[in-house]
């Protein structure tokens, strides 16, 4: 069997592996993704006539904020999920799973494989589900061409990707399952200081630069702006580099931590 070969096939079987214990145990793919449906039920039928008034003036009713929060809310979506990812990961490099798989005759990559994959596959479902509560709650895009779709999925499975790598890493150097959570909350902590909620332009101006120098803002303008027919300007080629870079980052990060002696 060839080396490609044997990768693919060891590495399927780490994604079945993951996909099994995600089925298993939900509740924490469950308790983040509720996170997002919270945070979107709150801010349209709470907020959403006073933020739909200042974003789309006076006499704006709440459709206008629920088009405008959306895209926001299934990048933050990515970011929840992922947490998951790197407390699965911290549990597989404490529990010991990691020291017996190094002992066996299989792809030393097909293990990080298959947490990437399955966490993206999970990511990406979980984005459907809240984009569904978007939709029943009133969110249209009737002025998407079909390769503006082709292209905000690619965006969204580009950005899990990215944030997945980084949570991988951030699983393997944490001690435990709590710590794994604990170092992953900037992935959901960002989106809430990023344009996911209110315009750029509505912010303090010494605020203005921790939204839009961070991997969330140029996102999700890009994603509103495929979706929603607004202009997107520099922010997608901002959105692709931040996303190859996180990328390159966290594969680079996690292979080097996990070619390092078990704990």
């Amino acid at each position: 069997m060839s080396s490609l070969s044997l990768a693919v096939r060891d590495s399927s079987t780490m994604l079945r592996r993951n996909l099994l214990h995600a089925r298993r145990y939900p509740s924490l793919t469950l308790n983040l993704l509720l996170t997002p449906i919270v945070l979107l039920l709150l801010f349209v039928y709470v907020f959403g006539d006073v933020m739909s008034a200042g974003i789309g003036g006076a006499g704006a009713d709440r459709s206008a904020y629920v088009a405008y929060l959306v895209p926001g809310i299934l990048l933050m979506t990515i970011g929840g999920t992922t947490v998951g990812t790197a407390v699965s990961v911290s549990n597989d490099m404490t529990e010991g799973i990691i020291a017996r798989f190094r002992t066996m005759a299989i792809h030393r990559g097909s293990v990080l494989t298959g947490h990437v994959v399955g966490s993206v596959l999970q990511a990406v479902l979980s984005v459907v589900l809240v984009g569904a509560v978007g939709v029943a709650i009133g969110f249209r895009s009737t002025d998407a061409t079909v390769l503006e779709w082709l292209a905000a999925f690619g965006l969204l499975t580009l950005f899990a990707l990215a944030l997945t790598w980084i949570a991988v890493g951030m699983g393997m150097v944490s001690p435990n399952a709590e710590a794994a959570s604990n170092n992953a909350l900037p992935l959901i902590f960002l989106p809430l200081v990023s344009s996911a909620f209110v315009p750029l332009d509505a912010m303090p101006g010494w605020f203005r630069p921790i939204a839009e120098y961070q991997p969330f803002t140029p996102a999700i303008e890009t994603l509103r702006g495929l979706l929603l027919g607004t202009g997107i300007g520099n922010n997608g080629w901002l959105a692709v580099a931040w996303c190859l870079g996180l990328t390159v980052l966290g594969h680079r990060w996690s292979k080097r931590l996990f070619d390092r002696d078990p704990r």
